[in-house]
C-alpha cells in the first residue's frame, strides 16, 4: 500500500498534477501600454497626436462658442471667422445672424448659401472650424486612468493637475521623464518636465499650464 501510494505521488510530481488543468496565462494590464523604450514611447505619441490631428470627424455638430472661418467663393467681403454665440448664431453681412448650431459644417454651409442666393449668383459656402468648443487635453502612459480631459477655459491646468486628473503616477512610471507634446504650426513640440523639481524642490513654474489638445505623456522607467 505504501509503495501504492509513494508511485501516485511520484506521477503526480512528474506530471505536474494534470487533474489542476492547465496554468492560466497572466492577465495583461489595459491601464499599461507596451513601451519598448525610447522608440515606443515616440510611437505611442505619435498615434496620440495623429488621432487629434483627425478632428471629431464629418458628422460633427457645431456648438456654441466654436471658431469658424467661413468664406464664399469670389466674395471675400463675405467672409468672416467668428466665434459661434451663445444661441448658435453667426451673423455675416446682407443675411444677418443664422442659426447654425446643431448642423454639421456641411449642413450649416448649405443653409448659408441658401441664405445668400438672395443677394449673391450661385454662392458656394465653405467653413473650417479652427478652435472646437469642446478644448481637450491628453495623458496618456503610466497613469492610472488614462484618457482626455475637458481643459477649462476660465482657469488654467497644469500637468501635475492632469496627471492628478488621470489618477496619478502609476509605480512603474518615470516622472522625472514626462512629456508635454504640442503641435505648434502643424509641427510638434515635445517639452519635457521635470516633476522631482516640482514636488522636491518647490519650483513650481516648472508645472506647465497646458493648452488646448496638448498630450502629457508619462514614459515607464527603465529596470
Amino acid at each position: 500500500m505504501k509503495r501504492f501510494l509513494a508511485l501516485c505521488l511520484a506521477a503526480c510530481l512528474l506530471g505536474g498534477c494534470a487533474t489542476a488543468g492547465p496554468m492560466p496565462a497572466p492577465a495583461k494590464s489595459p491601464s499599461s501600454p507596451a513601451q519598448a523604450g525610447p522608440a515606443g514611447e515616440e510611437e505611442a505619441i505619435k498615434s496620440a497626436l495623429q488621432q487629434i490631428k483627425q478632428g471629431p470627424g464629418a458628422n460633427y455638430r457645431i456648438s456654441p462658442t466654436d471658431l469658424v472661418d467661413i468664406t464664399v467663393f469670389q466674395q471675400a467681403e463675405l467672409g468672416r471667422k467668428l466665434r459661434v454665440s451663445q444661441n448658435g448664431t453667426v451673423s455675416l453681412p446682407l443675411i444677418g445672424a443664422v442659426k447654425v448650431g446643431g448642423l454639421t459644417i456641411d449642413e450649416a454651409a448649405t443653409l448659408l448659401a441658401d441664405k445668400l442666393k438672395e443677394f449673391v449668383i450661385n454662392p458656394q459656402v465653405t467653413i473650417f472650424i479652427t478652435e472646437y468648443a469642446q478644448r481637450k487635453i491628453y495623458v496618456m502612459g503610466e497613469v492610472k486612468a488614462p484618457g482626455s480631459f475637458d481643459l477649462p477655459v476660465e482657469s488654467r491646468l497644469t500637468v501635475l493637475e492632469a496627471v492628478s486628473l488621470a489618477g496619478g503616477f502609476t509605480p512603474i512610471a518615470a516622472p522625472d521623464r514626462t512629456k508635454v507634446v504640442r503641435m505648434q504650426g502643424g509641427r510638434s513640440q515635445s517639452i519635457t518636465i521635470e516633476v522631482s523639481a516640482i514636488t522636491k524642490r518647490g519650483e513650481k513654474e516648472k508645472d506647465l499650464p497646458l493648452e488646448p489638445n496638448d498630450v502629457v505623456f508619462v514614459p515607464q522607467s527603465y529596470f
